[in-house]
């Protein structure tokens, strides 16, 4: 019986198909990321993204953030961080607009950032960027719920 328990397990488990929730991406000194666009499984209930900056200039003079909101919202939550300068991470703090990101870092550091995908939808249009002044022109991409 025990064998069969074992058997019945080992198929069930083989069969399941286990969503990678945790993803990686760098930022560099020419403000470049090396993804365009990310893709989450709608069965990631929470995401988690680790942000490395491959450089090596210090985050006053070329940090780096992760920052995601909706396509919509991306280019005003950038303009609205210049403002709130590297103390802040050159995001408004307090900001509904905002679903996740991280620190400033800068060149040899990382930073990650964990968020809900619950009130995310699979035919909403979401942007990922940079917040840094000036980064957010070249430093984008996409990122989708599938």
């Amino acid at each position: 019986m025990f064998k069969s328990l074992t058997a019945i397990a080992a198929l069930f488990f083989s069969s399941m198909t286990f969503a990678n929730c945790e993803f990686t991406i760098e930022g560099n000194d020419a403000m470049q990321f090396n993804k365009k666009s990310m893709e989450v499984p709608k069965s990631c209930e929470t995401v988690k993204v680790t942000l490395k900056h491959t450089g090596k200039i210090p985050k006053k003079s070329m940090g780096h953030n992760w920052v995601l909101t909706t396509k919509g919202d991306m280019q005003a939550v950038a303009s609205a961080g210049m403002g709130a300068g590297l103390d802040n991470n050159y995001l408004p703090a307090g900001d509904e607009r905002i679903i996740a990101a991280t620190d400033i870092i800068g060149g040899g550091e990382q930073a990650t950032v964990e968020f809900s995908t619950k009130d995310m939808s699979t035919d909403g249009e979401y942007m990922f960027f940079c917040s840094f002044p000036g980064h957010s022109a070249l430093m984008k991409g996409t990122f989708k719920l599938i």
